[in-house]
């Protein structure tokens, strides 16, 4: 269940303090990235005016992102139900589109520090234009895990190969 064990080192990436405490915010989360063990920002520029790409963001997040999975594992031993909800956020001004993922584990994970409201965060990707025709992405992610979800966005933000990503994977 690699999933179900991303979101685990998810969660432990926002524990970060050596006390548990995960970001409540999306701000709080960009803050916290840079010194996790198992997150990193990725920094790119697209060909692709920031409007459009914005956009896509508006369109997409809601659209692919607002889903609810369950996830089973079976062993010789044991049978685990994973159920999780994801919350995608999107913001958008003149000077900037934010793209926040969420997410709350419905049945089969214990919480063992305060949730943010909608959930623990999981990306957010920040987008600014550079030019009329550039824009700069700021992309807050998992370093392990989560690779079909963090393509989808980047495909978004580039405008090719735009699709829903496999939250299963």
């Amino acid at each position: 269940m690699d999933h179900y064990r991303s979101c685990m080192m998810v969660l432990a990436l926002v524990a970060l303090s050596g006390c548990i405490s995960h970001p409540q915010t999306a701000e709080e989360f960009r803050k916290a990235v840079p010194g996790a063990m198992t997150a990193k920002v990725e920094t790119f520029e697209v060909d692709r005016p920031f409007n459009q790409v914005a956009s896509t963001f508006e369109k997409m997040g809601p659209n692919c992102l607002s889903k609810t999975i369950k996830m089973t594992e079976h062993t010789k031993t044991s049978h685990h139900v994973v159920v999780t909800t994801y919350k995608p956020t999107v913001l958008v001004t003149g000077k900037k589109a934010e793209l926040h993922l969420q997410f709350h584990h419905d049945q089969g994970v214990v919480g063992v520090s305060k949730e943010p409201q909608g959930g623990y965060y999981l990306l957010v990707a920040d987008a600014q234009p550079v030019t009329q025709t550039k824009t700069r992405i700021d992309l807050y992610r998992p370093s392990m895990g989560h690779g079909v979800l963090i393509q989808a966005v980047k495909n978004w933000a580039t405008g090719e190969n735009i699709g829903c990503p496999d939250l299963t994977k």
